[in-house]
């Protein structure tokens, strides 16, 4: 039986008081106490787990001083703060045992664009991918660039001091911060920019925050008076992050003064960034770039320094493990024509060179470089095995867009050791960079580990991430012995262990970086700023005589609660246990699908990463009260009054199982993540086993079972529609369903039937008989139609019309028997049903299968359910029936159809979330046919349309149904003429015809109609 779970993790007693104190005051953010927002904030990018007490989500800068200026009090001293971003961090950068100020719901605002004078004002929770957005239309964009740009903020760039692709050239953060306006510990508010040494005569001058001016002055006064000891210690690098910039608070002459630099960098140990003023890079007129292929990756990387001196404004390296991984993924598709393979050869390397800036510029290099490379390739040279060409923005993009992706690809590592970040960016100096890989290689081939390496050559930082399985205590104690090793190889190589992510734990190896001296003036910087050492204390160092830090390489990992849930358990549950954190589900675009129920939210309880995370401590917490969650899946519920009790005692008895549930109820159960998220992290299928197991302990909604009955009921229904939608769509009715069993919008059954639109017609009758009779030369000319429940009862119409096509290309319609598919009941986690519906149709689809004619459905999800959910469920059991997508099967009959004449036609194609994630080529697809018809048709990238099978047509999720609708498809809809809008979804189609008014037609209705021209 499901047992009441309890995490025991209560909040501690002065932290309970403050919160209790802050919600009395004028502060108006949101305070988040719950344990599943504590659980999702416990972790990063990284392998660590810190619990926090709670999280701060402010609205305001003012939230922020009103917070810490109550923290000053004698009652609230011990309270600890730490600032949060995106929460991509890869050594626990943000990750606290105290309070988490998570400044990305609300403080993300882009205030002041000043394009005259090429600079903006933001606040620190806007994602750097939002910030450009807002400045590609001025001509600018902010110019740092790191694969995690579509869910980083600012305010964590400027702390992490960030820097990515093409840093040589564009700099890091830092060199691009203008000014900074920060909360100081006490809650005072300090605004700093560069300032004339002149003007540190006189306090007033530079501030007119009394502690301000103490902190600008010390510092000012320290960093001149160590300039010397700063410059013989500090490594010359461009990567030059150190987690206090003493060297670059001044300028190479002593004339001006800038405590920003000391801020940018300090990752939220010293103040709490609130906004910045940062300067702009204008959009370059030409950009190209150049994919160089090797033999091999240390050929990449000895050739590296050659592209570097063609003065190339970005040179990317990947090596053979990221480019196979990247291979599996949904995202090669969009790259495999710019990354061909070279005939007989195998590339094991690949150079990505940019060179960006105005047109003559960029051909003349473009071209010298060309030269270079053919050149190389005649004679054998430098492992150059080819290359290729491309000057088309999108294409660059796309190649980008891989390369960003490659960080979390790794984590799609087949096995139980993962790829991880604990020493993944290393620089050194470019020109050393070969030869400190080799050892950095040796190092791992000593332990015998498997990695993948990629990164930023031309800066001299490479990203290395080792295999480890944290769930082992060994592996565990490995990742320590490396750490050490790897961080003395990058002194003897005259580099930095943190050369692009920050310290984070790792601020145990300053002083061997440092010096004691040096290192001493960061410990006496810090107590300026943070005596009682509460701002993210235990990172990058601590105010002397407070003690050692009390994080570092070896403090609380992911892998020590983990290792708690038995094997068994995990392997049962492997997308739960796989998610590592790289938090692609947070993308911030509305035109991206990735999980719309964290964007219209903002809650990160509400994505994937939070579900997998609450997943995985309810396992924990199983084990723990020594249940079985294998053979619990296997049981039966609780008798009806148990269930009934246990119910209504759920406000009453706390569980911890309701927090799990609110999580995953929010679901839209589109799957976006399983294609999206690069280890396919499957939150449908988890979510589905999770419902299975909770509703044994309590009783289910009735919506639950009016959604998984709806395929058995329909062809009853379907029997008499007038009767069936006058009792259902009636305002009275109406109005009882919406209370008694929470269901809204509903959408008639369809008139004329599918059975009296098919009354006569020869596609009808099916007999298996007669088909196998049908000599098999002749059995290419007909195309069985396997039904859906929607579009065949809800839109049969469409069915119609699809068979009506199928005539006009000249072969034969069958319309199979309506089989249930069974998806709305894997959906609401009817596991057991969903098997044995699985199995029936699974067995006729075989049977006709062997007919040897092509099964064709209309329905995107549903056909997409035979490949992905059948096959989990049923295993070998399934069979091997196919049953294509109708753009699949008609790429195959266009071949053999001469193509029509170009006519004055044009479409717009709205891809169905499912769709678009697990068939990412379907677009193009598309594209072909309707080309092959003389149709122009153009895909838009949209996100959700708010549907999602029934999600939308839950009165509980109505408001969010609509407003992501309104997100991106409403205004993409405004803009394009009602003919000319397809959508092959059929939930999507019901969605638009709800909120916008109108019925779109499916991409095979516009077909048939260019077919009869």
């Amino acid at each position: 039986m499901l047992p009441l779970l309890s995490h025991q993790q209560t909040l501690e007693p002065v932290y309970l008081a403050y919160l209790d104190a802050l919600e009395q005051s004028e502060y108006s953010g949101d305070i988040d106490k719950r344990y599943s927002a504590r659980l999702v904030q416990a972790t990063d990018n990284s392998v660590y787990q810190f619990l926090p007490q709670a999280v701060l989500y402010p609205k305001n800068q003012q939230d922020i001083q009103i917070a810490l200026t109550l923290a000053a009090t004698d009652a609230f001293r011990s309270v600890t703060f730490s600032a949060r971003g995106g929460g991509t961090g890869t050594n626990g950068q943000s990750l606290t045992h105290g309070l988490i100020l998570d400044v990305s719901r609300y403080m993300n605002r882009v205030l002041e664009v000043n394009a005259d004078q090429g600079w903006v004002r933001v606040e620190a929770g806007v994602v750097k991918d939002a910030l450009n957005d807002a400045l590609r239309p001025h001509g600018f964009f902010f110019s740092p660039d790191l694969s995690t740009s579509n869910r980083a903020t600012i305010g964590g760039m400027i702390n992490t001091d960030a820097s990515g692709a093409g840093s040589l050239v564009y700099g890091k953060t830092s060199d691009h911060v203008l000014a900074l306006r920060s909360v100081l510990i006490d809650g005072s508010v300090l605004d700093t920019h560069p300032l004339d040494a002149g003007l540190l005569c006189n306090p007033d001058n530079v501030s007119d925050n009394p502690l301000g001016q103490k902190l600008i002055s010390a510092v000012a006064a320290v960093c001149r008076e160590k300039r010397t000891q700063i410059e013989n210690q500090f490594p010359k690098l461009n990567r030059f992050l150190t987690g206090y910039d003493l060297k670059h608070v001044w300028n190479d002459n002593l004339t001006q003064f800038d405590l920003s630099r000391i801020l940018t960098g300090s990752e939220g140990t010293l103040a709490v960034i609130t906004e910045a003023k940062l300067n702009l890079t204008p959009l370059p007129t030409e950009r190209a770039m150049v994919n160089i292929k090797y033999d091999s990756f240390q050929s990449a990387l000895r050739h590296a320094p050659s592209l570097v001196a063609a003065r190339a404004t970005v040179v990317e390296t990947v090596d053979s493990k990221v480019l196979n991984l990247a291979r599996e993924d949904i995202v090669w598709h969009s790259v495999s024509d710019l990354i061909q393979e070279v005939p007989g050869k195998v590339i094991d390397g690949l150079n990505m060179v940019e060179f960006a800036g105005d047109t003559v510029e960029v051909e003349q290099k473009l071209a010298s470089l060309e030269a270079v490379l053919t050149e190389q390739i005649s004679k054998g040279e430098c492992g150059v095995l080819g290359y290729q060409v491309t000057q088309d923005k999108p294409s660059i993009e796309k190649i980008y867009g891989m390369r960003k992706k490659a960080v979390g690809l790794l984590g799609a590592t087949k096995g139980r050791r993962k790829p991880i970040a604990f020493a993944e960016d290393t620089a050194v100096p470019p020109e050393k960079l070969a030869d400190y890989i080799m050892e950095f290689r040796a190092v791992l081939d000593g332990h015998n580990l498997q990695y993948g390496m990629f990164g930023h050559v031309d800066a001299g930082v490479l990203h290395v991430r080792p295999a480890l399985d944290m769930c082992d205590v060994e592996d565990e104690k490995l990742l320590r012995v490396i750490s050490d090793q790897v961080a003395a190889l990058t002194l003897k190589y005259g580099g930095l262990m943190w050369g692009e992510h920050g310290k984070g734990v790792r601020g145990e190896y300053g002083p061997s970086v440092f010096g004691d001296e040096l290192y001493g003036v960061l410990q006496d910087i810090k107590g300026l700023f943070d005596p009682d050492n509460r701002l993210n204390p235990g990172k990058l160092v601590a105010p002397k005589l407070t003690g050692a830090l009390y994080y570092d390489i070896d403090s609380a990992k992911r892998g020590k609660f983990d290792r708690q849930i038995p094997i068994e358990v995990r392997d049962a549950f492997p997308d739960v246990m796989n998610c590592n954190g790289n938090g692609l589900c947070f993308n911030y675009s509305s035109y991206s699908p990735m999980c719309p129920s964290f964007k219209v939210t903002g809650d990160r309880v509400q994505s994937p990463k939070g579900r997998a995370g609450l997943m995985r401590e309810w396992l924990r917490l199983l084990e723990a009260e020594g249940v079985d969650v294998n053979a619990l899946a296997k049981a039966k519920p609780l008798g009806l009054l148990q269930r009934v009790q246990n119910t209504l005692n759920a406000q009453r008895d706390y569980d911890y199982s309701h927090e799990v549930m609110e999580s995953l109820k929010g679901c839209l159960a589109c799957k976006a993540c399983s294609g999206q998220c690069p280890v396919k992290v499957d939150v449908p299928k988890f979510r589905a086993q999770f419902f299975n197991i909770y509703y044994q302990r309590y009783l289910r909604p009735a919506k639950d079972y009016l959604v998984a009955g709806i395929e058995d009921s329909l062809p009853l229904m379907a029997a008499a529609p007038r009767l069936t939608n006058f009792a259902a769509q009636n305002p009275l009715s109406q109005w009882v369903i919406k209370k008694a069993i929470g269901y809204v919008d509903a959408p008639a059954l369809s008139m004329p039937t599918l059975k009296q639109r098919l009354d006569g017609h020869a596609s009808r009758g099916y007999d298996l008989a007669a088909l196998q009779a049908i000599p098999e030369e002749a059995r290419s000319q007909f195309v069985l139609v396997v039904q859906d429940p929607f579009n065949s009862f809800y839109d049969s119409g469409l069915v119609l019309r699809f068979i009506q096509l199928i005539e006009k290309l000249g072969l034969k319609p069958v319309l199979l028997p309506y089989k249930p598919n069974g998806k709305p009941t894997h959906i609401k986690g009817f596991l057991d049903k969903f098997a044995k519906t699985a199995q029936s149709s699974a067995d006729f689809l075989n049977q006709v299968h062997k007919l040897g004619m092509p099964m064709v459905g209309i329905d995107p999800a549903l056909v997409l359910c035979y490949r992905d959910e059948y096959r989990e469920v049923l295993g070998a059991n399934r069979g091997h029936f196919e049953v294509k997508l109708a753009n699949e099967w008609l790429l195959n009959v266009i071949k053999d159809l001469p193509a029509k004449a170009p006519q004055d036609k044009q479409y717009t194609w709205f891809s169905h979330c499912t769709e678009s994630t697990a068939k990412p080529n379907t677009a193009n697809e598309w594209t072909k046919i309707f080309a092959h018809f003389g149709a122009k048709l153009t895909a838009v990238n949209l996100g959700c349309c708010g549907m999602a099978g029934t999600y939308g047509h839950e009165a509980e999720n109505l408001e969010r149904s609509k407003a992501l609708f309104e997100m991106s498809w409403q205004q993409t809809l405004a803009k394009i003429e009602q003919p000319q809008v397809l959508v092959s979804g059929y939930s999507c189609r019901t969605q638009v015809k709800r909120f916008a008014g109108y019925k779109p037609k499916h991409p095979l209705e516009a077909l048939l109609e260019l077919a009869s021209i």
